[in-house]
């Protein structure tokens, strides 16, 4: 007979010690269990407790480790997930994210995407790829995105999409013979120009949030950079003049003059770490930890419906109130031509009184009073 005796550290991989008796000679013998994930909650009453699944994103372990249901539940997780059939769109999943389509993705990216695609799994991992054809599966996979819109249309939309997207990707490879998710529509209807950041927001922002987050602020508003680009911003990409860097959503490589304001406080900002933007301890942020400390001031400020990631789309809204072009702000956002015309023509400017009162002096001044007929009404007999 075998004994086991579990020890649990802090990777993904964990180590266990079995006891064998081979001959009368008792070995121990140690082996790792692949991809074992644990997770560390508090409960209501203080109480911290510790949650053991077959990876991320798979089935939820029985007992504690060290327990003969718990080993005997992970082999049999593992055992189900190895056995792949070929004719289920599982069988899809797992090729897409195989593939350097999925494997080229930026790090954030592949995270959201695998998030999502847990959720297809869940749902239709084992659904039979001739069903495709079916012209109901459509309204199958359409259902299924209206039962996810109870919680978030976004959300739904986004899982949607990446379904999509990899029957997308089969069907060019002839894995699949249809791709029944073209052009769905969506559910969720963004209104950007209610998520600007005005004047008054901005005074409320240095108001009330902390100065560690000033900076990563002012250099949002004056670059229009994704947060994620700007944690990861370092001094070498600082010259005194301009910063470099590469976007890692796009891959774009963009150079950006920075402005006398941000340029000065660059300039005197203390170095406290190979990145400009660092947390109160002078260590780099942490994506999680940046995003905490976000919310955390939201909440205690009287600003609502705004988020940081906002701030990109104000930098395009002020640089093109400020009088430039469109090949002019895509310079320094990084965006396409085509991309910076859509944001300004659907999303911020179509209100904006600045730009219609600009517009009505031009007329005003093409078309002097004095040249204008005048309409006069008469009283009729």
């Amino acid at each position: 007979m075998a004994q086991s005796v579990y020890r649990w550290g802090m990777t993904s991989l964990e180590r266990s010690a079995t006891i064998l008796s081979i001959g009368g000679e008792r070995v121990r013998m140690h082996i790792r269990l692949k991809g074992l994930n644990r997770v560390s909650k508090r409960l209501a009453d203080g109480r911290r407790v510790n949650y053991y699944y077959a990876w991320k994103g798979g089935p939820r372990l029985p007992g504690k480790p060290g327990d003969p249901e718990f080993i005997a539940a992970y082999n049999e997780a593992v055992s189900a997930r190895v056995e792949r059939r070929n004719d289920t769109l599982q069988s899809i999943l797992y090729a897409y994210q195989a593939s350097p389509r999925f494997t080229d993705l930026s790090a954030p990216s592949r995270r959201d995407y695998t998030r999502q695609i847990t959720r297809i799994e869940a749902e239709f991992g084992d659904f039979p790829l001739a069903a495709l054809t079916d012209r109901r599966t459509r309204g199958e996979f359409l259902a299924w995105r209206d039962r996810l819109a109870v919680n978030s249309r976004r959300q739904a939309d986004y899982a949607f999409s990446v379904l999509a997207l990899i029957l997308a990707w089969a069907f060019d490879r002839g894995l699949v013979s249809a791709n029944p998710c073209q052009r769905p529509g969506k559910l969720y209807r963004s209104t950007r120009i209610e998520n600007i950041w005005t004047e008054a927001d901005c005074e409320e922002f240095f108001r009330c949030f902390p100065a560690v987050l000033h900076l990563p602020f002012q250099l949002a508003l004056w670059t229009g950079q994704r947060q994620g680009d700007l944690l990861r911003l370092t001094w070498n990409d600082f010259d005194g003049h301009s910063i470099r860097l590469r976007q890692s959503k796009t891959g774009a490589r963009v150079r950006i003059p920075l402005g006398a304001p941000i340029k000065d406080i660059l300039e005197v900002a203390p170095k406290r770490a190979v990145t400009v933007l660092t947390n109160s301890k002078g260590q780099p942020w942490k994506a999680s930890s940046f995003q905490t400390a976000w919310q955390r001031a939201m909440r205690n400020s009287n600003l609502s419906g705004l988020t940081f990631h906002d701030l990109r789309g104000t930098a395009v809204t002020r640089l093109a109130q400020a009088g430039c072009e469109v090949p002019e702000i895509a310079s320094i956002t990084g965006h396409s031509l085509r991309d910076v015309g859509s944001i300004l023509d659907a999303h911020y400017l179509n209100r904006d009184y600045r730009t219609a009162r600009s517009a009505i002096h031009k007329l005003e001044v093409h078309q002097p009073r004095g040249k204008q007929r005048t309409v006069t009404k008469t009283n009729e007999h």
